[in-house]
Parts: C-alpha cells; structure tokens; sequence
C-alpha cells in the first residue's frame, strides 16, 4: 500500500432502535438533529466511537490498547515500578512526560494533564524504559521521548487519532471517520411517565415514593464510517487488514449504552454495506434527505434499505462509479456480495491482504 493508491472502506448500516434514549444532550433529551428541514433522531459519531473502542477491550488485550485520561503519570509510573522497584516512579514519569513536551500539574494531590490524553500501552511502555535509562540525556533525551509518543500506535489510537492543543505535533492523524447516526424519518420524541414505590411505605399509603419521566424516541437509523486504509497501514502495517475488519465488525455490532437498563434497545442492524473505493469515501446519507415515509403496512426499515439501494445505484452512474469491492448482509444492494457477517468480515480482510501484497 502506498499514499499515491488510495484506498478507502466505507461501511453503511441501517438499524432500527425500538423506544430508547441512546445518547442524550445536557437536558437528558435524546439528541436530534434538523435534515431535510425534518426533525431526525441522532446519535452522536462520539458515543458510538466509544461503543467501539469499548467493543475493542472485547478483541484485544489490553496492552494493544489505548487510554483516554489525564492520568498518565500514573500510566507511566506503574510500568517504572515494574521495571525498578526502587526507583521513584512518580518522578521518573513526570519528568520523562515533560521531556516528551506535556504539561503535567497537581491536582487534588495526583498528578494529572491539563486535558485528556489518548496514549497506547506501547508509549507508555517505551517512556517507563526512557525514564530508567540514565544514559540519555539533554536534547537527546527530549526526541527520544517525543519519539515514543509518536511510535508505538495501538489500534484504537491509530483509528480514532490523538488532537494535542499544545503541542500539535504530538497528534495523530484518524484513519477513521464516523458521521453522526440520524434517522432516516422525522421523529417526535416522547415521555414516559414512570412512578417508584417505596417497598417499606406502610400498606395504606397510596403515595409513590418517586415519580420521574424519561424522554424517548424510536427510530431506523442510517450509520456511516469510512476507514482510510493507506492512513491505517502508515501507522500499524502488516496489521492493517485485520485492524480493519475488527473495527467492521465492532461498529456493526456494537451499541452506546445510554439508557440501555431502562429500555433494553440492543439491536443488531436490518442492513450492512460495505465497500472499497480508490477515490475517495462516499456518504449516502442523501438517499434519506427527503424522509422517508411508513408503509402501507407500517414501518420505516424496508423503505430504508430499498432508498439506501437506489441512491447508490444513481450516484455511481453519474458521480463517481462502482465500488471495486463490496458487500451486503441482510439487502441487496447492487451487486454486492451477500454474505453473513463472519464470512464478510473474512473477505473484507482477504481482500485487503491481497491489496497490500499488490501495492
């Protein structure tokens, strides 16, 4: 694979999601969005970012992984304690952090960043060796630690990119983007009105001992996410086609887990397209612009999909042609490979394997 080939999945899914609240704003409604001049459900590209990197947890062991925090001194310190029990770990890792160009202060009596800090265990695990070794020293000491910062990239920190306000070098550039989920129909949120009873109220009390409303909507909703292929293989090579068909398979099966004990909406989707593209990535969430409307019968999915079908069809004849690679799981849509999805996952891998042998 090189940067001159392009080479990029887009992964389209339709799902429906009965009564629920997946991802709320700061009222606790759920989140919407106006498309098409309609009111759509929304669910933010954040909170399913999160479903997948904690899908991940499920694929990976943790030291090919990445943590979000301010605590990584403490990241540091424990892999140092590791390496030299005798060492005073909290100050080796600050000191090897400030060398690789971050701002670390004290806070409530621990040592935090200024933000959040996406590191791999592998950045971690190369500082604690730099922190121990007294041997480096002055400006070399400074690249080397940045360097270990930029090296070492876990698969979620590769997909999903590190943003350092301070220090825009230490960045990562994503391999992957994931669009806002929206419905593909206008949708009304609701309440429910829920009362708790007090199990020790005496027996001729009628009073509720709580009373509450949650606020709901239910919708079919169209998810995107597109993975730069080329980006990925820059950061994880030979790891690259395997990287990618994990996050596939995280972000199909995969859901946020707002509200989830109260309304139990862990769906699985009516309809996945996947496909490869050497121009650039496509977006059909346009097929939805116009909302779509219920059946004779009832209902939004089937429409969904046979809307999803078409605009595909029509945007590759007059835009950009057909996809080099696709393929389909629960809808046909054009001439994509149906297959289910353990044995699409493995084609996807199978044919990213291939490219890189060839590029």
């Amino acid at each position: 694979m090189s940067k001159q080939n392009h080479l990029y999945v887009d992964i389209h899914i339709l799902q429906t999601v009965p009564p629920s609240c997946v991802n709320r704003d700061d009222t606790g409604s759920p989140k919407t969005a106006i498309y098409g001049g309609v009111r759509r459900a929304r669910v933010s590209s954040q909170a399913w970012k999160r479903a997948v990197r904690l899908s991940f947890r499920e694929m990976y062991e943790p030291e090919d992984l990445a943590l979000r925090t301010k605590r990584i001194v403490q990241m540091v310190q424990d892999r140092i304690e590791a390496l030299n029990p005798e060492a005073d770990a909290e100050k080796l890792a600050e000191e090897v952090l400030k060398s690789a160009g971050l701002t670390i202060k004290e806070k409530e009596h621990r040592k935090v960043t200024d933000a959040l800090f996406f590191m791999s265990a592998g950045q971690a695990d190369a500082l604690a060796k730099l922190a121990v070794n007294s041997s480096i020293k002055g400006k070399d000491r400074e690249a080397a630690c940045r360097e270990a910062l930029k090296d070492h990239a876990s698969i979620d920190l590769a997909l999903f990119g590190r943003m350092v306000a301070g220090d825009l070098s230490l960045g990562y550039d994503a391999a992957a983007q994931v669009a806002h989920a929206i419905s593909t129909h206008g949708v009304q949120n609701e309440f429910d009105y829920f009362t708790a009873v007090d199990d020790l109220a005496p027996e001729d009390s009628s009073a509720a001992g709580h009373l509450g409303t949650v606020e709901f909507n239910s919708s079919t909703l169209y998810r995107y996410a597109t993975v730069n292929v080329n980006e990925l293989y820059e950061s994880l090579g030979k790891d690259t086609p395997a990287a990618v068909k994990n996050f596939i398979e995280a972000f199909v099966l995969s859901m946020p887990t707002g509200k989830q004990n109260t309304f139990a909406n862990r769906t699985l989707p009516d309809a996945v397209y996947v496909t490869v593209r050497k121009d650039q990535p496509v977006n059909l969430v346009g097929a939805f612009e116009e909302p779509v409307q219920a059946g004779n019968v009832g209902g939004y999915s089937k429409e969904s999909c046979r809307r999803l079908a078409d605009y595909s069809r029509k945007l590759y004849e007059n835009y950009t042609g057909k996809p080099i690679m696709s393929w389909t799981l629960g809808y046909s849509i054009e001439e994509a490979n149906m297959l289910p999805l353990p044995q699409l996952l493995e084609a996807v891998e199978d044919f990213l394997t291939s490219e890189a042998i060839k590029g």
